[in-house]
């Protein structure tokens, strides 16, 4: 568009021009009325009138030229014609319906069903072919892919492009350019067409066409408003309307004009609710792919940080799954319905070498009712020899119902008796950890072992357990009668704790006080402690969703960082796709319609980004469990980092989606 204002104080209303024994055509309501249309610019402490009290009537079938030089408001007056701008003062009247009172889906409404516009740079959207560009008015109409397709190439075809339907604009002269621009303000069958300058960039040849061109589709019934400051181009016209300093000064028609055809029908949307909005958004994603791929190294740059962020949530949470799992199941290698008594009072460290603790305090709790196992136990370190091989292991003297107690089932052999407690018997019986060290591949069974320099009948191997909650070796332990341990290893004769198995978890707390109140009664005292360990799977389940939360949140910061560079990347997109907007407004896009394809460009973005993501981290999780790191994989941190990229970008596009919908048209337009 050329420079539509002009600068001076505002003066009072000129007479206008008008050559009047030439009337308007009779019987027909103007197509386009403006009554005293001002447009009014601020300018600092004075105002810039582009167009001053303009009144107007063009009727269907008219081709009219606005003439004037650069400033003159011709351009300024195209604007509100084309409902891009409205008018500061007057009224606007487009096929009797007051434009004033249209809010702006309802003038992008009318844009799509009644204006075609031609511009003097063709504005085509150079990343589509011409078919698309052409198609471009019948999406934002509504109008099913179909038939969108056949018209756009049929227009096309009608106008000498049919084996350019799929050229870029680029791969096109300007000429050809032009009749695409044409083909596009033909697409919904628009009654009125706008051309502003479509000869100005061309060559007199192409110039002469697209004018013919113009005058075929006027001869048809479609109204045309040329807008041109050459005389020669005006001359095509059969009505000239020239402006000077925003006012008309000459209203010229030419003798003899004839009749035109009826107004032609203009096209309403197809599709109206979910019917139009699915599609809609279809046609939105069909774009934010085609965006991504003629930005290709921008959006993978975008797509790199979605990608992190969720592949870091995904492994982070798999690797804190697993780490849970892992100490929970050595826990519940312990018991999770186990009461330990230690000796030592409560808050006070014991050294394990209290004396307090009798085994005949384990034999007095064997009357509360609930309990399935009682194993009081002592330990220590000592060297076992086997010929030449000796091994530094803990050594544990307890009873026959350990085994019961820990859940801990042999792999070989048998577990000491009740009768061998009694018989102060020099039996053993070996974790699998100590049967490697001393006996390699051998059977250990029936062999002797010296504890001390005692020899002790090996009668048993436990099966492996592994480590411990506290990454301890479980299977690099012996035991033994705690008779005989008692007389043979430790020397004094006190347990370091008592180990109480409860039948059914519901009796905890009662067994606990039943313990409680035995041992202080036959202590006078409450010189021990009762540890409980269901609270310590309470404790380690609080601790490790602590933990997971914690790595949650750290890979959630880093996906908060990539959805801040999406808004940025779109908020640049916006700036770069200025023109773009404008075109697409101008073809009938709603504030909607431009919303929509912006927030799903970013969605698309951080959807594609985070289904990579997924993979991605699924891809490291099973990487680091091949490493032997505790992996756990569950359905749930995908789906929610695929849904956290997918809130990314409905939250941080929202905002350069509404900016995009918020730009005027006229400024867009105009963006270089």
């Amino acid at each position: 568009m050329d420079e539509t204002t002009s600068r001076h104080p505002a003066p009072p209303p000129a007479p206008v021009a008008q050559e009047q024994p030439h009337a308007a055509p009779t019987g027909t309501r103007p197509i386009v009325e403006l009554v005293d249309v001002s447009r009014i610019y601020p300018n600092g402490e004075s105002v810039v009138r582009a167009l001053d009290r303009v009144s107007l009537a063009i009727h269907p079938g008219e081709f009219v030229a606005i003439m004037g030089q650069s400033g003159s408001g011709k351009s300024t007056l195209m604007n509100i014609v084309g409902c891009l701008d409205r008018a500061s003062a007057g009224t606007y009247r487009v096929d009797g319906v007051d434009v004033s009172h249209l809010d702006a889906d309802a003038l992008a409404a009318l844009r799509c069903s009644t204006f075609g516009f031609v511009f003097q740079r063709y504005n085509l959207l150079p990343s589509l072919t011409a078919a698309e560009n052409v198609e471009i008015p019948a999406i934002y109409a509504g109008a099913p892919q179909e038939e969108r397709f056949g018209r756009s190439h049929e227009l096309l075809g009608r106008l000498g492009l049919g084996d350019r339907t799929e050229h870029r604009p680029s791969q096109l002269s300007g000429g050809q350019q032009q009749r695409v621009s044409i083909a596009r303000a033909l697409m919904n069958a628009a009654p009125v067409i706008l051309a502003d300058e479509p000869t100005g960039a061309l060559d007199t040849r192409s110039g002469e066409d697209v004018l013919a061109l113009l005058k075929e589709l006027n001869a048809e019934g479609h109204t045309v408003i040329l807008i041109t400051h050459d005389p020669d181009v005006a001359r095509h016209a059969r009505r000239i309307v020239r402006f000077q300093d925003g006012r008309i000064v000459a209203d010229e028609r030419h003798e003899g004009e004839p009749a035109r055809p009826a107004l032609p029908a203009s096209r309403a949307p197809r599709r109206q609710g979910l019917a139009r909005f699915l599609p809609d958004l279809a046609e939105a994603v069909r774009m934010a792919f085609a965006s991504m791929h003629n930005s290709i190294f921008r959006t993978a740059l975008t797509l790199l940080g979605i990608v992190i962020g969720v592949a870091s949530v995904i492994t982070m949470l798999a690797v804190g799954d697993g780490g849970k799992e892992r100490v929970l199941e050595r826990i519940a290698q312990i018991g999770t319905n186990l009461l330990i008594v230690r000796p030592g009072a409560r808050g006070i460290r014991s050294s394990g070498d209290n004396a307090t603790l009798l085994p005949e305090d384990a034999d007095a709790l064997r009357v509360i009712p609930g309990i399935s196992a009682i194993s009081p136990e002592r330990s220590g370190r000592f060297t076992l020899r086997f010929g030449s091989q000796d091994y530094f292991t803990s050594v544990t003297g307890t009873s026959a119902d350990y085994l019961s107690a820990r859940d801990w089932p042999m792999a070989r052999g048998v577990m000491f008796t009740d009768a061998d407690v009694r018989a102060y018997a020099p039996v053993i019986v070996l974790g699998q950890t100590v049967v490697d060290n001393l006996f390699g591949e051998d059977d250990p069974l029936g062999r002797y072992v010296l504890v001390k320099n005692v020899p002790y009948e090996v009668i048993g191997v436990l099966s492996p357990r592994g480590a411990n909650a506290f990454g301890q070796d479980q299977d690099d332990a012996a035991l033994i009668p705690m008779s005989t341990g008692f007389v043979r290893a430790f020397g004094q004769r006190f347990v370091n704790s008592v180990t109480v198995k409860v039948a059914d978890s519901g009796d905890i707390p009662a067994v606990e006080q039943a313990v409680t109140r035995i041992i202080a009664d036959r202590h006078q005292a409450e010189d021990f402690q009762v540890r409980n360990t269901s609270q310590f799977l309470e404790t380690a389940t609080e601790t490790q969703n602590t933990l997971t939360l914690v790595l949650g949140c750290v890979a959630a910061i880093s996906l908060l960082v990539a959805g801040i560079g999406v808004m940025n990347i779109m908020l640049v997109s916006v700036t770069e796709r200025t023109r773009e907007i404008g075109i697409r407004i101008a073809t009938g896009a709603r504030m909607s319609n431009i919303m929509l394809q912006f927030n799903t460009e970013a969605l698309v973005v951080c959807s594609v980004g985070g289904l990579v993501g997924v993979g991605l981290g699924l891809a490291t999780a099973v990487g680091l469990e091949a490493m032997g790191v505790s992996i756990a994989f569950a359905l749930m941190p995908p789906l929610l980092a695929f849904g956290c990229a997918f809130l990314t970008g409905l939250v941080f596009g929202y905002l350069p989606a509404r900016k995009a919908a918020g730009l005027d048209p006229v400024v867009a337009l105009a963006y270089e």
